[in-house]
């Protein structure tokens, strides 16, 4: 009995010990693992994402819906009927003025020409004979040797034959228009759709079209403003002069023309349905941007741009003091202070706190505390060129990518970092089990 007594009490004093290292070791690690993860969170630099800001015109202007159309088009209609011989044009190209599209089968039309040579020749050689028997007779008339009646027909056969002459050269000009016109050319310059008929086929006078042209250069762009928004035009317009106005052209893709309003005119009554009243401005085109049949949008507003600087929405934080941003220089994260304007898109105005040279940061900003070092990764905004021309002619810039990304530091393109959000969380994520670990 007093083995086990022995026994028992044994097991209880290991047990307790047992658990009090145990609570000891907890405890530790309690205490060690703060200290640990901080000296971790201070050897490393958080991983952010920047982006420079955007300057940009942010004048009160109006927009309207325009619809793009051809100044001058032209349908290809033929004069003649005969075959179609040749097609002496490349489908979809531009031609000039007075090119050859089309030759008709000639051989019929010339030989037309001929038969009216000879009719003219004929009628020409008639002439001469009435006329001397004319002069002939009225000398005899003269000396009472020829009746009245005699002269008379001699008068007749003459003017006959003279009008016989004018109807031969008449007949002549005739044939050589319908020659003329075995030879199509084009009307006016401009860039030429599909050949709707080919080599071999036959094609009547003025029944079918052949081709179309079309101008593109200048061209013109047709929009609707109300009654209110004329008038409102009209006066500043009086006070100011045509030039006050300027005005943009956003096209499909998103890429925006500027300056190239050439003239414009507006149609002589206001739509009682709408209660709108079309302008038609007429718009170089010199990179051939606009093409007729295109729905564009079009913005009007004073000449005098006002310029500002634009921050994205996700650079932004707020706290009980306002509106702040995180500036990285030289590797630095700064806190800068801003007063903000309106909403733009994704991006609002920036009314002070910030210069045209500052980088903001548009990820990360959690992760980032004023005066702290950071791996700032530069990210550049798509965006495409704008074309902007005034007095010299316009020139789209050579290398104008669609989409570029600089960077700050030496990193793979590839990197997911660089074309998705998903790899900047990846990257994240990695981080925090680092310092976990």
């Amino acid at each position: 009995m007093k083995v086990g007594k022995v026994s028992n009490r044994r097991i209880l004093k290991q047990t307790a010990v047992l658990l009090l290292c145990v609570g000891a070791g907890w405890y530790l690690k309690g205490k060690m693992t703060p200290s640990m993860g901080g000296m971790a969170g201070m050897n490393r630099e958080a991983f952010v994402l920047i982006q420079g800001l955007e300057e940009a015109d942010i004048s009160a202007k109006q927009s309207y819906i325009g619809h793009v159309e051809a100044i001058k088009s032209v349908n290809v209609i033929p004069q003649v009927s005969g075959y179609v011989e040749k097609v002496l044009f490349q489908e979809g190209s531009y031609v000039e003025e007075g090119d050859i599209l089309f030759i008709i089968e000639q051989k019929k039309y010339q030989a037309t020409v001929e038969l009216r040579k000879a009719e003219l020749e004929s009628a020409k050689a008639n002439l001469v004979r009435a006329e001397r028997d004319f002069k002939r007779q009225a000398q005899l008339s003269k000396q009472n040797y020829a009746s009245k009646a005699t002269f008379d027909t001699a008068e007749s056969n003459y003017l006959q034959a003279k009008a016989a002459v004018a109807q031969a050269e008449a007949n002549l000009d005739l044939a050589e228009i319908d020659l003329g016109y075995t030879v199509i050319k084009a009307p006016i310059s401009g860039y030429i759709g599909k050949a709707l008929v080919t080599e071999g086929n036959y094609v009547s006078s003025s029944a079918q079209n052949l081709a179309r042209i079309v101008q593109t250069n200048p061209i013109r762009v047709a929009f609707s403003v109300s009654d209110k928004e004329y008038l409102t035009s009209k006066l500043l317009r009086q006070q100011n002069g045509e030039g006050s106005i300027r005005s943009e052209i956003i096209l499909p893709n998103g890429q925006t023309i500027e300056n190239h309003f050439k003239s414009r005119f507006t149609d002589n009554e206001i739509n009682t349905d709408t209660a709108t009243i079309a302008v038609y401005a007429e718009y170089k085109n010199d990179e051939g941007l606009l093409i007729p049949g295109n729905y564009v949008d079009v913005k009007i507003g004073p000449k005098e741009m006002q310029r500002s600087l634009l921050v994205p929405q996700s650079a932004v934080a707020q706290d009980e003091h306002g509106n702040y941003v995180m500036v990285v220089k030289d590797g630095i994260a700064e806190e800068r202070r801003v007063t903000l304007g309106e909403t733009i898109g994704t991006k609002q105005v920036v009314k002070s706190g910030l210069t045209k040279d500052d980088k903001v940061i548009i990820q990360g900003l959690q992760k980032a505390s004023n005066g702290a070092k950071v791996n700032a990764q530069l990210i550049v905004e798509e965006k495409l060129p704008t074309i902007s021309s005034d007095d010299e002619p316009t020139k789209v810039e050579e290398n104008h990518p669609v989409a570029r990304t600089l960077q700050a530091q030496e990193v793979d393109v590839d990197s997911p970092i660089i074309n998705n959000t998903v790899g900047f969380e990846q990257k994240a994520q990695e981080e925090q089990s680092e310092v976990e670990e």
